[in-house]
């Protein structure tokens, strides 16, 4: 079956500023996904004709439908409807259902309607309006050489109101659209090259209407597994029989599928065995319990953390001792073992988590250059540290230890249950 292209344009000078975020881009990508239409590119132009234009042509060469956001409102600077009328050789006609529908929302406010109210209601003559039931700007809907444009205003809940009741239906009744089956494959603990080594020849071997994709980030990589075909079923088999293949060769880096976050897999693992866990922190300032509290429900589990970013409340709150702290640093496999075991006690839970390091970017000394960071996770039955070293990035250092030491938490909760005492 022949793929469906769309691409989006967007457009404002604001999106260019770098003053309005392009969220609608994204949401648009996701529904288009689920019928079947795949976006090839998307594009970001100021509100400007010649660059609009420009944008339409080269769009229509690459895309079957094009979606343009932005540029419909009633002041000067929005000039999209007048462009687009251009563009295809028509002129502004006043609509009357659109100007009693803008009437209707302007007295339900108690408002009164000036003459760029009024405007709202001209729409390019020979397009399928739709309406716009959550503002004033209707949405627009051209053919051209098999080619669908469609444009819409800017303002993210317009959009995807009118994507939702208008657009997305239109565009299924209107294209013969393929079924795209999406499936992720959660990884932690190995980095893209390593992981794409060890599963090569499985990658190599894969059925042609399936894709793999890897898509890392702080510490994770995602392998989405991509079905294109016409039976959603047949797809979801497919990639299943897939799935059992690859599982075998990277099963310990594998802490979920679907969207689950690795602090979501480690709080269902602590909820389900009805376990609890606190954490002390020092470099990362609480942005480990932040982490885990993200997550709803993790009050099931979640005792509490401490950030003792000081060695005198390591020492008074988490029973580090002195010598401790003298004979080894305060980032040191010691200290953090004894956070873990002090925060463990202090809080009474199940598992505890303690973090030591010098994020950055100052700190560090040869024996400990800045992105020495020591991790101790405590369960039941023992107490494990690590040491990573990571890089000058004081932001970065702090989420790649997060990362890291929800892993080793995630580890830890699985041999306990594994091995209980």
């Amino acid at each position: 079956m022949k793929p469906i292209w769309a691409e989006v344009i967007t457009i404002g000078d604001e999106i260019l500023y770098g003053q309005t975020l392009d969220t609608n881009t994204h949401w648009m990508g996701k529904q288009l996904n689920i019928i079947g239409v795949k976006i090839i590119r998307k594009v970001a132009v100021g509100d400007q004709r010649e660059e609009i234009v420009k944008a339409l042509d080269e769009a229509s060469q690459r895309a079957d439908i094009i979606l343009i956001t932005g540029g419909l409102g009633p002041t000067k600077d929005d000039i999209t409807k007048k462009t687009l009328a251009d563009y295809f050789n028509t002129s502004l006609v006043e609509d009357q259902e659109v100007l009693a529908h803008i009437r209707a929302l302007f007295s339900k406010r108690n408002l009164s309607m000036n003459a760029l109210n009024n405007a709202q209601a001209l729409v390019p003559q020979g397009c399928t309006v739709i309406t716009n039931t959550m503002g004033t700007a209707p949405g627009m809907w051209f053919e051209q050489d098999d080619k669908v444009y469609v444009s819409m205003p800017g303002v993210p809940y317009e959009m995807e109101t009118m994507m939702e009741k208008s657009i997305l239906p239109k565009l299924k009744a209107t294209f013969a659209l393929p079924v795209i089956y999406h499936q992720m494959i959660q990884t932690v603990g190995i980095g893209e090259s390593w992981l794409a080594e060890q599963i090569e020849s499985w990658e190599d071997n894969l059925p042609s209407h399936i894709r793999l994709a890897y898509l890392p980030s702080f510490g994770r990589v995602k392998l989405r597994l991509t079905a294109v075909g016409t039976n959603r079923l047949q797809l979801e088999d497919d990639v299943a029989e897939q799935v059992q293949k690859v599982v075998p060769i990277i099963e310990k880096y594998i802490f979920g599928y679907g969207d689950i976050s690795l602090e979501e897999a480690v709080g269902e693992i602590l909820a389900k065995e009805g376990k609890t866990l606190a954490v002390a922190e020092s470099c990362t300032g609480g942005f480990l319990a932040h982490t885990i509290t993200s997550i709803l429900g993790s009050s099931r589990y979640f005792q509490g953390g401490v950030v003792a970013y000081s060695n005198n409340l390591k020492t008074s709150l988490l029973d580090v001792s002195k010598e401790t702290l003298v004979q080894n640093g305060a980032v040191s496999e010691a200290t953090v073992r004894a956070m873990a075991k002090g925060v463990k006690k202090l809080l009474q839970s199940d598992f505890s988590v303690a973090i030591s390091g010098i994020a950055g970017p100052g700190g560090g000394t040869p024996e400990k250059p800045v992105g020495t960071i020591w991790i101790a996770v405590a369960s039941p039955q023992e107490i494990v540290a690590k040491k990573i070293s990571l890089s000058k990035d004081r932001l970065v250092n702090i989420k790649r230890s997060t990362v890291v030491a929800l892993n080793m938490l995630r580890i830890a909760t699985e041999n306990a249950i594994a091995n209980p005492s």
